[in-house]
């Protein structure tokens, strides 16, 4: 009951690096756990610095009831863009987990990984999904170079979407050139990174993963275009109400001046909704591909949760986990 654990990122990253296909699936069950009423996800709470606009901490609590068991737990990660320029990962993340009979904390885990991978791992599910009403031509763009670039590239070819050609945008030219290189080394890609931003929005298939703080976007999708709007602040408002939209939670990602959020502001409503990925994968709705498609997710805690305790579980069962004994003060009340 009153064990506490600690799993250092390096576990945390082996694990998710030989799980791809099972994180996939863990981040389409919640979703549709969600769907079902069978999750608590409140509002992000974001702690922002006046001397640092750029920069933010996040807290996503919430909870999910899995197959084997109900996960609760915080998410606490730091967005500080301005790391990109020393040369280390912008954002850095730990994830607590608590006991769901006494509420009591019982493991702390590094959650950098974890968040990427349940991102990522989110648009792989999405572009799996669409994929069966608008068909991919394997012309895939990034714009944005980043490690949730990378760790998106890496699980759109794990579930085999088509990925032939590849363009890569990005203002900081070297991070361009390492995803290019990463493609070409790694996953065996045509990749090859270019300057304008027209040139990746000609792709079929476009992924957004910038650290944009407002919108610059402002060319229409052509029919049967597919967007994975990761970043959620890339495009002009004009684009998402020409466009269908599909979305992890309206709700959630209405807010915070994304790009769906500010088109809604300028129309007063949300007739540009066409449904959430759990409509998708359930059937509810299908995709015409008559328009550009983008999907927005806003990326709900209960991912990570879903994403942070298979982690756990699986540091435990092969003696990753490191036990810190007396961690909790008192256990008895007298």
């Amino acid at each position: 009951m009153f064990s506490f654990d600690l799993i250092p990122g390096k576990a945390v990253k082996d694990i998710l690096d030989t799980s791809a296909d099972r994180i996939v699936q863990l981040v389409e069950d919640a979703y549709l756990a969600h769907d079902s009423g069978r999750t608590v996800n409140p509002d992000s709470y974001f702690l922002r610095f006046p001397e640092k606009p750029e920069a933010r901490i996040i807290a996503l609590p919430a909870a999910i009831e899995l197959a084997e068991q109900h996960t609760v737990g915080i998410k606490w990660i730091s967005s500080f863009p301005n790391n990109v320029h020393e040369g280390i990962p912008r954002a850095s993340a730990v994830l607590v987990l608590n006991d769901y009979a006494t509420g009591y904390p019982k493991a702390l885990l590094e959650a950098a990984s974890i968040s990427a991978a349940r991102t990522a791992a989110s648009a792989a599910v999405a572009a799996r999904a669409f994929a069966r009403h608008v068909p991919p031509t394997g012309h895939v763009s990034f714009i944005g170079a980043g490690v949730i670039a990378r760790t998106v590239l890496r699980y759109l070819a794990a579930t085999a979407y088509p990925v032939e050609t590849l363009a890569v945008h990005d203002l900081h030219a070297d991070s361009a050139a390492s995803l290019v290189r990463y493609a070409t080394e790694e996953l065996g890609i045509d990749a090859r990174p270019v300057e304008r931003l027209d040139d990746a929005l000609a792709a079929q298939t476009v992924v957004t993963t910038t650290t944009a703080g407002t919108p610059y976007i402002s060319r229409n999708l052509h029919p049967g275009q597919v967007v994975l709007n990761i970043s959620l602040r890339d495009f002009q408002p004009s684009v998402i109400l020409a466009a269908e939209n599909y979305f992890d939670d309206v709700e959630h990602c209405m807010k915070a001046n994304t790009s769906p959020h500010l088109a809604e502001q300028a129309v007063g409503n949300r007739d540009f909704v066409s449904g959430t990925l759990a409509d998708v994968l359930r059937g509810r709705t299908q995709p015409q591909g008559q328009r550009g498609l983008v999907f927005s997710p806003f990326g709900l805690g209960v991912l990570d949760l879903a994403v942070g305790q298979f982690v756990h579980d699986t540091a435990r069962a092969q003696g990753l986990a490191t036990e810190v004994p007396d961690f909790f003060g008192e256990t008895s009340r007298w």
